[in-house]
């Protein structure tokens, strides 16, 4: 294993995992969010959520110890989203509409979840109702929302929080700048958007992989 692999295999997988392990499906997971806080705020970020056709950013992701690696993310609903890591890492997450792929080019290994196993679910698909899985976080600044996602009844799988900002420019009147996921071992994985692009065209092949098990290493 190389230096870089060494770097970064941490950060990349807990994100990987905070990605891919949160369920969130059906079942009443947290208390309704009526009870907790004005239902317009929640409403207008179901809204922004549900604005969002495609989408593309800038991101920063930091893990617990301060490691940070660049990218651009790219999205388009439903379904489909791609996380796209600077130069030297070999690794890619990507959606194609059925499932979340972990792809690591230097083992030569893919690794593959339902979408609706997630709680990107939140991101990609625009029926999941938030209300019933999801809480909202006092921030203590009126232009800030915080959504919790949480599965009470399966602890193991963690936790992600989704900042939004006032922002008229965006769906919904809410701009996602950034989500927290803390895994069952209290790891965090921090990931911060920038320069975000709305409604722009992205082709269906963006969210297409090369599988490394089929060809030689590299990307």
């Amino acid at each position: 294993m190389n230096m870089l692999k060494s770097v970064i295999d941490k950060p990349l997988r807990s994100l990987a995992v905070a990605a891919l392990a949160l369920s969130g499906t059906g079942a009443a997971l947290a208390p309704p969010l009526a009870a907790q806080a004005p239902s317009s705020q929640l409403d207008q970020a179901v809204a922004a959520l549900r604005g969002i056709s495609t989408m593309t950013a800038d991101f920063i992701q930091t893990d617990r110890n301060g490691q940070r690696l660049a990218g651009q993310m790219t999205l388009k609903r439903p379904g489909k989203i791609r996380f796209q890591y600077q130069k030297g890492v070999p690794l890619l997450i990507v959606s194609d509409g059925k499932a979340l792929t972990m792809v690591d080019y230097e083992v030569r290994q893919v690794q593959r979840w339902p979408i609706s196993n997630s709680p990107l679910g939140v991101l990609l698909d625009p029926k999941r109702d938030v209300t019933r899985y999801g809480r909202l976080i006092p921030t203590g600044n009126p232009a800030v929302t915080s959504i919790e996602v949480r599965d009470r009844k399966h602890p193991e799988y963690g936790v992600i929080t989704m900042i939004f900002v006032n922002d008229s420019g965006a769906p919904g009147g809410l701009e996602l700048t950034s989500w927290v996921a803390l895994d069952s071992q209290n790891k965090r994985t921090t990931m911060r958007l920038a320069n975000q692009r709305y409604g722009v065209a992205v082709a269906d092949n963006a969210f297409a992989y090369r599988d490394p098990r089929r060809s030689a290493p590299g990307r």
